[in-house]
Parts: C-alpha cells; sequence; structure tokens
C-alpha cells in the first residue's frame, strides 16, 4: 500500500508540473500573441525600473518625470522604485511584462546585462537602457550628453571660488562618471586656470552617510565649492553646514540647501522617452544608441541661485551658445592629461567613441581611478 500510495504522490505531482508548464506556454502565447498585435494608446503600457526613489531630488526623481510626461499624454505606465542592480532587477523587469507592460525603460547602469538578457526572451517587448551600451535588435540605450552641462557648472564654480579648490563627491570610477568630472574641470579652468578640482569616490550611486563623509574630507582639505554625481543632496546640504557652497545633479534642488546652492546640472528624460514612445505608436521604432545635449534640451543648466559670482550669467551663456552652435567643442586639443602629457593635439578633437569611454583625468584634476 505504501508502495501505491507513493506512486499515485508522484504521478499527481508530475501531471501537476505538466499541467502548470502547459499554462505557463498558453499564458506566454497568449501574451506574445497580445503583444504582437499593433501597439496603440489603448493597448500600451511602459514600465519603468527604478534604482532609486521618485523622491529623491536626484536622479529617479529626474527620471520619473519623463513617466509623468506620458502619463499626461494619457499613456498607461507602471514603475517600481528601489530595485537593487542584482538578479532583483531580472524578477521586476519579468513582472512588469506579465502586468502587460509591452515596453520597458531600465534606468539604472548596473540594469544593462539583466535588460539585454530578459530581451531575449522577448523579442516583442521594446527596451531601453539609460546609460549602458549593450543594445539588441529591441533594445535601445539612452543618455544625455551631461558633460556639457557640467562644463557650464565649472564656469559657475570658477567663478565662485575663492581657494582655487574645487571638490568632486563622485560615485563610481566609470567612463560615465569621469568624463563629468574632466568636462567639469575644464570649465572651471576656462575662468580660473589655476584651479584644481579634487575628486573623493564613493562607490555608490545613493548612500548618504558616504557621500556627507566624502564631502566632509574635501571641505576639510580647503574646497569651497562642492560638484557632486550622487542621487541625493546630502553633498549641498553638508556644504552650506560648513560654509561652502555647492552645485548638485540631475534636477534643480535649491531648497535643499538655499545658503549654499548655485546651480544645477540636469537632466529633460523626458525628451527622449516621448519621442521613442512616439516611434512605438507610428511604428517606426528601432534600437539606437541615444546620446544628444544641450541643443536638444536633453540636458541643462538650471536656473543660477543669486549666490552667484557676478558675471557668472554671462560667461555660462556665451558658452551654452558657442556648444549649441558647435564652435566650442569641449575635448578639442590641446587637452593634456592629469600627469601633463599632451592627450588631445591642438587642432584635433575628440570623438564620440571616446569620449564615452573615457578612463582617464586631465590636467588639474586630483585624484586618483582605480584600476577595476
Amino acid at each position: 500500500m505504501k508502495k501505491v500510495f507513493v506512486r499515485v504522490l508522484s504521478l499527481s505531482a508530475a501531471f501537476s508540473l505538466i499541467f502548470s508548464a502547459l499554462m505557463l506556454m498558453g499564458c506566454s502565447k497568449k501574451r506574445e500573441k497580445n503583444l504582437n498585435e499593433p501597439i496603440t494608446k489603448e493597448n500600451l503600457c511602459v514600465g519603468f525600473v527604478y534604482i532609486g526613489s521618485i523622491n529623491d531630488q536626484g536622479y529617479t526623481q529626474a527620471q520619473d518625470l519623463g513617466r509623468l510626461a506620458l502619463e499626461a499624454e494619457g499613456i498607461k505606465t507602471k514603475y517600481v522604485e528601489n530595485v537593487p542592480e542584482t538578479e532583483e532587477c531580472e524578477k521586476v523587469i519579468r513582472e512588469l511584462i506579465d502586468q502587460g507592460c509591452n515596453a520597458i525603460y531600465t534606468t539604472s547602469y548596473g540594469f544593462m546585462d539583466w535588460t539585454i538578457k530578459v530581451a531575449e526572451d522577448f523579442p516583442y517587448i521594446k527596451f531601453a537602457h539609460c546609460s549602458g551600451y549593450k543594445r539588441a535588435v529591441n533594445v535601445s540605450t539612452y543618455f544625455g550628453r551631461a558633460y556639457e552641462a557640467r562644463y557650464l557648472a565649472g564656469i559657475v564654480a570658477g567663478m565662485k571660488t575663492k581657494s582655487n579648490k574645487i571638490g568632486y563627491v563622485a560615485a563610481f570610477p566609470i567612463p560615465e562618471c569621469i568624463r563629468g568630472i574632466n568636462a567639469f574641470a575644464l570649465g572651471v579652468q576656462s575662468v580660473k586656470p589655476d584651479a584644481t578640482v579634487e575628486v573623493a569616490w564613493t562607490n555608490t550611486w545613493f548612500d548618504p552617510n558616504l557621500e556627507r563623509q566624502a564631502a566632509l574630507e574635501l571641505l576639510e582639505k580647503g574646497c569651497d565649492v562642492l560638484e557632486q554625481h550622487q542621487d541625493s543632496t546630502v553633498s549641498q546640504i553638508t556644504a552650506q553646514s560648513k560654509g561652502a557652497f555647492a552645485i548638485g545633479y540631475n534636477v534643480d534642488t535649491p531648497e535643499a540647501a538655499p545658503k549654499a546652492y548655485l546651480t544645477a546640472p540636469i537632466f529633460n528624460w523626458s525628451i527622449f522617452i516621448l519621442d521613442d514612445v512616439h516611434k512605438i505608436l507610428e511604428g517606426t521604432w528601432k534600437s539606437r544608441a541615444y546620446w544628444e545635449g544641450l541643443a536638444s534640451g536633453m540636458t541643462d543648466l538650471a536656473p543660477l541661485s543669486p549666490l552667484c559670482a557676478p558675471g557668472t550669467q554671462e560667461k555660462v551663456d556665451e558658452a551654452r551658445a558657442n556648444i549649441v552652435n558647435g564652435s566650442l567643442k569641449i575635448f578639442k586639443g590641446p587637452v593634456y592629461k592629469q600627469s601633463g602629457e599632451l592627450k588631445v593635439a591642438d587642432g584635433f578633437r575628440m570623438n564620440d567613441d571616446d569620449i564615452w569611454n573615457m578612463n582617464w583625468f586631465v590636467k588639474g584634476v586630483i585624484g586618483t581611478i582605480p584600476e577595476n
């Protein structure tokens, strides 16, 4: 009897597994059929995977403004906040697909490989990954030329500093951060040739304690203006607590540190997201590497606060106009490496691939780039 009972249980379990598999296959085929139908405003649902909170006063809040722009047009959206750059990202993407999303935007560098992995299983869904470099037939990449706005922010910092020492609280030693630091330093040097920019790495996009510690270290070294590549406003608040000044990032946050805040390089993610979703609806969507800057409005510099030095607005306006009309190329030679070695000869300029993959500091930057 015991053997018969075990055999019955085994057969029951086997039938259960087969039934579940058939049901999943049926659901998958049904979903694929539905998603292969022409996408209209009525059946489109756009999913967003966020590394932080939509109220973080930083990167994720800026990204979410793009989602809200879709909502304003009557397009359905879903989102998940505070997703780590681990296999949890894959799980979240698949859950959004199960919930009916047929276009998905993954908004952090560390989501790249998970996005590519899931995209292979769902070729009928459109994906876009922010700040990465891996693409597929159904996966685009998108980012803004933040380094252009960083250059303008450097002018603001250079005009304001009295000590000629500027600090930079930076997340990870990856090209995205490095080219921003370099452009910022060149902007500083355009108005204060002898000023330096010292870098403190936190190795995190968002950790208020680590950001505060890095900011304090830079302030204790005599830096009187701080810039940041972080997702919180802690660097700005810390600068204010020490009587220094600060430049933000991602969104305009004058209320975070009103006695310190000067301006911020910002993103207008809706420029890309609206364009991308409209292409889906028009049936003209194709995988692409989107990288636009000041000319398109994708990146910008937030309004200058009254704390900025006299004459700063004029300097910023002149540089902005020259970047937009093409007469000012930020990484046009002569550009020197941190060691003093000539990197870009006079009359030559770096191409997009070289800028995108930048892994060296310009002259005037203090700090090291750890080897991977």
